[in-house]
């Protein structure tokens, strides 16, 4: 297990690294596009949309739904106004993600009010739609490549943390009904890895696309969201009784396993970058 696992990490980061840095803006919108769609195809699954029609509908449905996206955001450039229609999308996922705080926070208790399987659909719209705007937003920038690398990076940094803090001091559970191995230590250790990272990259100056002050506020509060990113997809997945999205990728289940505090992370992130530098 622990070897399939390793050969897929090892292919999924010659895919990214393939990608990032031999594709121009175009094609890199297409593959995360792409990918998205697989994600979408599987939280279709996770809303309990079990026929494969229906999953395929879902996949063709986000993939319209990007390019239509895509679309708006290149007639909005036309106009100056490119950010901030990016902006108008990425808003109510952040609203999204400050109400994951109190869903998470009193599961099973509230699920109700979500649980029906419309509202798990519009939930993953909510999730899926801007972080995949976010993370091409964030690649057309001058310095999209290294802000990329640096959300990737901000991602690994929490987990690391939380792992070592938790394995250490995880005594007190952070959300024992949706996630019994996440504790209050290791959501500490992974703010504290967080920000460091941005303070040390901050210092050094090598991330000219933003000042230090916005760089560790958008950090923290972008590691906050890619904790509620992975508990979120946890919640649905055990309302839903399953325990992988998919089995897309050996030895470490679906695409939406992979990528969920990203899908957290990039548009929290993503907003604040705009928000503090204007």
């Amino acid at each position: 297990m622990l070897k399939q696992r390793v050969i897929t990490a090892l292919a999924l980061v010659a895919v990214l690294a393939a990608v990032l840095f031999g594709l121009e803006l175009t094609g890199f919108a297409v593959f995360t596009g792409i990918v998205f769609s697989l994600a979408a195809w599987e939280w279709a699954n996770l809303a309990g949309y079990e026929a494969m029609w229906q999953r395929l509908l879902a996949a063709a449905g986000f993939a319209a739904g990007a390019a239509l996206l895509a679309l708006a955001a290149g007639a909005a450039s036309a106009t100056g106004m490119h950010t901030w229609a990016v902006v108008v999308v990425l808003l109510p996922a952040g609203l999204f993600w400050l109400a994951s705080i109190y869903a998470v926070a009193t599961y099973p208790t509230t699920a109700a009010r979500w649980s029906a399987r419309q509202r798990r659909l519009l939930a993953g719209a909510l999730v899926l739609w801007p972080a995949w705007l976010a993370i091409v937003y964030l690649r057309s920038l001058p310095h999209g490549i290294g802000l990329f690398i640096y959300i990737a990076a901000l991602v690994s940094a929490a987990d690391i943390g939380a792992y070592f803090a938790g394995r250490r001091f995880g005594k007190r559970k952070l959300a024992p009904r949706v996630s019994p191995g996440k504790s209050w230590a290791g959501f500490v250790g992974g703010l504290a890895s967080t920000t460091l990272l941005a303070l040390v990259i901050g210092v050094l100056g090598v991330m000219p696309a933003m000042t230090t002050t916005a760089l560790l506020i958008a950090t923290v509060t972008a590691s906050v969201a890619s904790v509620y990113g992975d508990l979120v997809e946890s919640m649905i997945k055990r309302e839903r009784g399953i325990k992988d999205s998919s089995s897309l990728l050996p030895g470490h289940g679906g695409v939406l396993d992979r990528i969920d505090s990203v899908t957290a992370a990039a548009p929290v992130f993503t907003l604040f970058l705009i928000l503090l530098q204007g």
